[in-house]
């Protein structure tokens, strides 16, 4: 029999119905769906088959040695039995197996799990690779007529990375966690890319604590043209940091009344089209519409699952050169929203997309591959499949072109200026809407012609402090630094925020990840750089070429956290010391409604967690919390009592995270409290 083993039952089935025209029958191999025609079996797994951890000896953090676990032996644990087992049965009359999950690391390490079962039982089964970057009927089709050898290498750098991933998190988290006593929901979680990924958003904090505003002046002056035109113009000087120099040039320009026009100049400026998405741009894109990366992401991927675009994790940003860029435009031609632009494309003499700087052999940059319609797809999937379809086209189109002009008047002695910008031809702007901008509209001034003032004030300003990074540009930033890969990003970014290290967008982080980060930026340097993670990723990326072998690269991964481990135990008191220092006030929730001093939630000697007044004993102001979750200190605050701010609570369930909107504690405590008397009077 010859079994195709896909990464889920959704894809399996897909892929069933495509290679069987439609016939394929239902059967069941265990408890795990499958589909067969013609001799031939496609089944689905559950993502991974193993997951990495160590043997239970070690699981009790406060006996065993964090420093042991570098060296400690790792076990590959079985996700699902059922999965198992299903592939021990198939390896008892397997012919032949073809490997059908994703074409990137995980995917190959998937399949890999999958074989290492099978051939345990079957160890002569013939093994081959189907490498498809869209599930249509022609990339399925093509890729099983052109089935290829399993990439062991491939699986094995994605293996590395998991098990440096684990010994690097367990063993720094466990140090940390204990040298700090904080324990339960409350450790503190360390890791290989986490940790230098959550330092830039430190580092950017603390550069907005310590920034000191500068008072500026800008001299604002609207103008009358002689056809009774009123405009706006700015001093070439924009912004003015002496208030008397400001006002002495304010002074010269009101008293001449009236200037004329000294400069008059228009530029042609050429806009190009956008480069192919890759999956960071994609992401920002995303982001510009209000897609967090996570939901972006899973939105992509349930629209990659139904056959409607490309392989959404790649990081190529040039089409190859067989990708038949005629034929997909031509899918849209009957689309209501898009096939007016489609006509137009396919009547140019020849489609010459745009191209990045990266090309891979891989995937093709995330485009279209099915045609849909707004009427079929819910909302949040239209808008990421629409932002994909209008992204594809606007690389095949004509540049925006704009005119620019500036003028320069003449007043008192004094040079203003007014810029103008009109978009004379759209180009792809027409199909790609996110990257246009709003044009500046001016009068049409010749030199020498005189002009009136309207209206002057000068306007006392302060500059502000750097912005904090946002979700899509902390991960552009990690792809700038290599840290983390395409496919893991978005989920080091979420984990961020599940481990309450981080809120809100732009990312904010917490009093906990700054007192975090504070410590090991002293204490232990090369957890918070990104050049130890670079290395290891550079290292990786050798294994799948088959220039480093799996072993060396997890040794030479060992070795560097026995450095990390060496600087760290010479500074555990500091560390110990500096964590509980920052830490010991809790996290501030607000403003003590009865006293004003800062209100912080801590956990008492018997580890239960409450809101303290930091005025305590002068004041007793206490409230209750509940006593399990992650506690999330949110920027909102209660309408009834504006001085808290609103928590969030998460909580893990089976396999996933439930957040509790908390809301305020003072009103959570004072429904209680009502409760409990409503209680007592029914008695």
């Amino acid at each position: 029999m010859h079994y195709i083993i896909a990464e889920k039952g959704t894809v399996a089935k897909r892929i069933a119905a495509i290679l069987s025209e439609g016939k394929a029958k239902d059967r069941k191999i265990g408890s795990v769906n499958a589909h067969e025609f013609d001799g031939k079996v496609v089944a689905g797994l559950s993502g991974h088959v193993f997951r990495l951890d160590f043997p239970t000896a070690y699981s009790n953090w406060s006996r065993v040695d964090p420093y042991k676990l570098i060296d400690a032996k790792i076990v590959a644990i079985a996700l699902k039995k059922t999965i198992a087992k299903a592939l021990e049965q198939i390896a008892k009359d397997a012919d032949t197996v073809t490997i059908a999950t994703d074409y990137d690391r995980e995917g190959e390490l998937i399949g890999v799990e999958a074989l290492r079962i099978i051939k345990k039982t079957n160890p002569d089964v013939n093994v081959d690779r189907m490498r498809y970057s869209a599930i249509t009927e022609k990339d399925i089709k093509d890729s099983f007529a052109a089935r290829s050898e399993v990439d062991y290498n491939l699986a094995a750098s994605a293996e590395v990375r998991g098990i440096t991933d684990l010994i690097w998190g367990a063993s720094l988290t466990r140090f940390v966690s204990l040298s700090a006593n904080r324990l339960g929901e409350e450790f503190f979680s360390v890791g290989r890319v986490q940790s230098p990924t959550l330092a830039l958003l430190v580092d950017k904090e603390k550069e907005i604590r310590k920034f000191v505003p500068r008072k500026y002046w800008e001299l604002h002056v609207k103008l009358k043209t002689e056809k009774g035109d009123i405009f706006e113009v700015r001093h070439k000087t924009q912004k003015f940091w002496d208030e008397e120099e400001a006002e002495e040039i304010k002074s010269r320009i009101e008293s001449a009344h009236d200037g004329c026009v000294c400069a008059v100049k228009t530029h042609l400026r050429t806009e190009k089209p956008p480069t192919p998405f890759d999956t960071t741009s994609f992401i920002s894109a995303a982001s510009s519409i209000g897609y967090t990366p996570k939901r972006a992401m899973n939105v992509a991927e349930g629209l990659y699952l139904q056959g409607l675009i490309s392989y959404h994790r790649t990081d190529n940003t040039t089409y190859p050169d067989t990708l038949d860029l005629k034929a997909l435009v031509t899918l849209f031609l009957d689309n209501a929203d898009f096939g007016d632009y489609a006509r137009l494309l396919l009547k140019k003499k020849q489609l010459k997309p745009t191209a990045g700087k990266k090309r891979t052999t891989d995937h093709p940059p995330i485009h279209p591959v099915s045609e849909a319609s707004r009427e079929k797809i819910e909302k949040p999937e239209w808008k990421i499949y629409e932002l994909v379809v209008r992204r594809f086209l606007a690389t095949l189109s004509d540049a925006a072109k704009w005119a620019d002009t500036e003028v320069m008047m003449e007043i008192g002695g004094e040079i203003l200026e007014a810029k103008g910008k009109e978009l004379k031809e759209e180009g792809f702007l027409a199909v790609y809407p996110y990257q246009r901008k709003e044009e500046v509209k001016i009068p049409e001034l010749q030199e020498g012609e005189k002009v009136q003032i309207e209206f002057i004030e000068l306007v006392e300003k302060e500059t502000k402090p750097p912005k904090r990074i946002s979700q899509a540009g902390l991960i552009k930033k990690m792809a700038d630094l290599g840290l983390g890969t395409k496919s893991t990003r978005h989920e080091i970014v979420g984990k961020l925020y599940e481990r309450a290290y981080v809120q809100d967008n732009p990312a904010k982080p917490t009093e906990k990840a700054i007192a975090l980060i504070d410590s090991l930026e002293k204490y232990a340097t090369l957890i918070t750089k990104p050049e130890m993670t670079q290395k290891l990723e550079q290292e990786m990326d050798e294994i799948k070429e088959g220039n480093r072998k799996k072993k060396d690269v997890a040794d030479d991964s060992r070795d560097m956290l026995r450095a990390v481990f060496k600087e760290m135990t010479a500074n555990k008191e500091e560390i110990a010391k500096s964590l509980k220092e920052a830490m010991k006030g809790g996290t501030i929730v607000g403003k003590c409604p009865e006293c004003g001093a800062d209100l912080f939630w801590m956990t008492s000697k018997r580890r239960k967690r409450f809101v303290g007044c930091s005025n305590f004993p002068t004041c007793s102001f206490s409230l209750p919390l509940p006593s399990s979750g992650r506690l999330i200190v949110t920027t909102e605050t209660c309408d009834k009592h504006p001085s808290l701010f609103k928590l969030k609570i998460i909580k893990k369930g089976k396999g996933r995270s439930n957040t509790w909107d908390f809301g305020c504690p003072y009103c959570n405590f004072l429904r209680w409290k009502e409760n409990s008397e409503k209680k007592e009077d029914d008695k």
